[in-house]
């Protein structure tokens, strides 16, 4: 079976001391395949876990779906390991019938590589095509106090982390700093996948009026995933890149990075903040 973590032997080197060995704790890694019906879509390597959410989520961040009646059953299918052990490892979705199947083939939307070598105005403008929802008209504000708060409440939720100190964690906030939906995950965009998909499954869809806070850098895909679901507002604690930013003014969307104790940078749709 799938497993969140894994215990491991380990030597343990120190400067003031000999070297001692103990047992430490990993995140899990393990492949999930994803197919639609019994059509082969995708691979991502994930921590076990939520699995029916990240797919949801997925494939709200691919444009497929963006309402829960799109999907009408996430299952496991069958798989084993060298010893003969479940795996939990390939999950299918069924899309209701008049969902149009994505193009499986080389050509597809998920513009996540930054070395892809797709054009940046290209890239912006599939991702504005592909979206079903704005967030122009979010123009409800979050008090400075509140959002600069989101950091340190969701590392309080990250019980995961505690554990293994290797994985990174993706919240879903309400304007007031309620945390409504927090993921873990080796991967920054399967915990936000996983979260997405929480809210397709919940019938949360579009998340108006949330902020989506995130562990570590706000790269150009997660900007893209918070596009597709709706999410108005979106903070990092480190840096977005250069194409983030751009997704983020383009689409409607406020983008905070450096979110570390006192102060944070806007780097789009400020109007959003609400300071003394």
């Amino acid at each position: 079976m799938a497993r969140v973590t894994d215990r491991r032997r380990i030597v343990r080197f120190r400067l003031d001391g000999p070297p001692s060995r103990r047992e430490d704790r990993l995140a899990g890694e393990e492949p999930l395949e994803i197919r639609l019906g019994a059509r082969a879509f995708t691979v991502t390597m994930r921590t076990p876990g939520e699995d029916f959410d990240l797919v949801a989520g997925f494939l709200v961040s691919e444009g497929v779906v963006s309402e829960p009646g799109e999907i009408i059953s996430l299952r496991y299918c069958a798989g084993v390991d060298e010893q003969g052990q479940q795996t939990f490892n390939v999950v299918e979705a069924q899309l209701r019938p008049d969902v149009p199947l994505p193009d499986t083939g080389m050509e597809r939307h998920v513009y996540t590589s930054s070395s892809c070598g797709i054009c940046g105005t290209a890239s912006i403008d599939a991702v504005r095509k592909s979206a079903r929802f704005e967030k122009h008209d979010d123009d409800g504000a979050v008090d400075l106090a509140v959002l600069a708060s989101l950091p340190e409440r969701l590392r309080a939720g990250q019980k995961l982390f505690d554990r293994t100190g290797g994985v990174h964690a993706a919240g879903l906030f309400s304007r007031d700093g309620e945390l409504l939906c927090l993921r873990e995950d080796v991967g920054r965009h399967n915990a936000v996948d996983k979260v997405v998909g929480w809210a397709l499954r919940a019938g949360h869809l579009p998340l108006c009026g949330t902020i989506l806070q995130v562990s570590g850098r706000a790269s150009f895909e997660l900007v893209q995933k918070a596009h597709l679901a709706g999410v108005p507002m979106l903070a990092a604690v480190s840096a977005p890149s250069s194409l983030a930013a751009d997704l983020a003014e383009k689409t409607g969307i406020t983008l905070v990075g450096f979110s570390r104790g006192n102060t944070l940078n806007c780097y789009a749709h400020s109007h959003r903040i609400r300071a003394e």
